[in-house]
């Protein structure tokens, strides 16, 4: 490894940044991402960032308390999990639950923000960074919905904005440009590990200095280059079995749609008549059986492609439970591998 390599992210923000004394790389990267001076006071522990045996199967996150009293989850995600988006509401939720007492007032929920930092695709777009947030939208007017609030015995206009929970997500791996910004600079650091010399986006000076991969004690050092190649033994697993699943589903998919057309057809023909029955119930048949012995062939191969993928984490050591929330199968069909 060169002399000048940073170790990754998803490990720094898992054993590092924790450390009062590193706040400094993580609130540079919320400065530049928020495009506001971001200062960290404290770091909040729940569930969700507890260090496990398995986390280098997992999300790494981290979840903080900024000077405002709002609450900012950072999630980095390795591999493609079903039903992402849904779990990031969970969290975002859980967060808000976690910090308002029984017996408190709703003026005491925290503004909560999740950013996800995501090495895998996560669907079609063209951007690297996603936005989203709650707007109350005039069905007829198409005015924005201000809502009266009291602070401190005043009535204010407040935007839901304000209240509601913000999602960045942060496609790493579609970043393809120059980096010319601090956040371009930041991404490209999450998707290389590279930190220009002259760089002056906030944190990321910081990060050249507490990052270094030589800097780390030996033992440390053995366990990143252990996280680092158990990341790259699953991606490898999940590519592989995902073209092995879709290689399978084409051609299972092809020939039962052949088999159904040909089978509708006939019906249909006879029962049409000979002369026209024969033509147009060919016709629709092959049709309607192409279209279901796709859906089929998809559907079929999909599962196939899961159950491979399980069969090939079982092989590489990954326990059923951890499988089954990456693959969405049982775990007594896990176990039945």
């Amino acid at each position: 490894m060169d002399k000048n390599s940073y170790i990754r992210f998803d490990w720094a923000i898992k054993r590092l940044l924790r450390d009062k004394a590193n706040f400094s790389v993580l609130e540079g990267l919320l400065t530049v991402l928020f495009n506001d001076k971001t200062k960290i006071v404290e770091i909040l522990e729940s569930e969700g960032n507890q260090q496990r045996m398995d986390d280098k199967y997992n999300r790494v996150d981290i979840k903080a308390k900024n000077s405002k009293g709002e609450i900012i989850i950072v999630e980095v995600q390795n591999t493609r999990e079903l039903y992402y988006l849904e779990r990031i509401l969970y969290g975002t939720a859980k967060a808000i639950t976690e910090h308002i007492s029984l017996g408190e007032t709703y003026q005491q929920v925290k503004k909560v923000y999740s950013i996800s930092i995501l090495y895998f695709d996560l669907g079609k777009g063209n951007d690297y960074l996603y936005h989203g947030q709650n707007r109350f939208v005039g069905v007829h007017t198409k005015d924005e919905l201000l809502i009266s609030a009291k602070e401190e015995d005043a009535i204010v206009q407040k935007l839901p904005s304000e209240v509601f929970p913000e999602y960045y997500l942060i496609r790493v791996n579609e970043f393809n440009q120059v980096a010319k910004t601090p956040l371009e600079e930041w991404v490209k650091y999450l998707k290389t590990g590279i930190i220009d010399p002259d760089t002056t986006a906030p944190g990321l000076p910081e990060a050249r200095e507490k990052l270094r991969y030589y800097d780390m004690s030996p033992e440390e050092q053995h366990a990143y280059d252990e996280h680092i190649n158990a990341i790259m033994i699953q991606n490898d697993v999940l590519n592989t079995a995902k073209l092995e699943g879709h290689a399978e589903g084409r051609a299972e998919g092809r020939a039962e749609g052949r088999a159904e057309g040909r089978a509708e057809g006939r019906a249909e023909g006879r029962a049409e008549g000979r002369a026209e029955g024969r033509a147009e119930g060919r016709a629709e048949g092959r049709a309607e059986g192409l279209v279901e012995g796709q859906a089929k062939g998809r559907a079929e191969g999909e599962r196939n492609k899961q159950i491979e993928i399980a069969r090939k984490m079982k092989q590489a050591g990954m326990d059923a439970e951890t499988i089954a929330r990456l693959t969405g199968l049982a775990t007594d069909e896990i176990d039945a591998l």
